[in-house]
């Protein structure tokens, strides 16, 4: 079956995506959008192939998503990335069983690109938590609550 790969493909992508700031994306450095993510550029009056790949429609819905998640207080990679794999997980099942590999892969690349220490800073001082975590992802908690996914940091700010 090809679905599987290109969709295990697309969520890295997904993923990757989320947790990169606008301003180190192909598309900030275009001018094409903001430091906070705002359009300042329509994709219809892009000219080059170079700032049309760096604006796709999946770049499109990431940054729609990024700024929809920081409106609700997910703003860093550390919380992106937990809930992000949560999702993943959440909708496949299947993908438990490879939980351990996409994490590995992510640190893996978050070291290659210097990344890897700004992902551990965003430590946070989180309360205790009486309840049980939907499940860990890189370290951090993830719950359910309300039927929607969040990680530690907010739903500590629930309590």
């Amino acid at each position: 079956m090809v679905s599987r790969p290109v969709d295990l493909l697309i969520a890295y992508r997904v993923i990757k995506l989320l947790v990169t700031p606008f301003d180190k994306t192909p598309a900030y450095k275009l001018g094409i959008i903001d430091k906070d993510g705002n359009v300042l550029r329509k994709y219809r009056t892009l000219q080059s192939s170079n700032e049309k790949q760096a604006y796709t429609m999946l770049n499109r819905f990431v940054f729609n998503l990024k700024r929809i998640l920081a409106k609700v207080g997910i703003r860093g990679a550390l919380g992106s990335f937990a809930v992000a794999a949560a999702l993943l997980l959440k909708e496949n099942k299947e993908y438990k069983n490879h939980k351990t590999l996409i994490e590995s892969t992510i640190i893996k690349w978050l070291k290659e690109t210097n990344q890897y220490d700004d992902f551990l800073a965003e430590h946070r001082e989180i309360p205790e938590i009486p309840e049980q975590p939907y499940g860990t992802f890189f370290g951090v908690d993830v719950y359910e609550k309300d039927g929607e996914l969040i990680s530690e940091f907010d739903y500590a700010k629930t309590l």
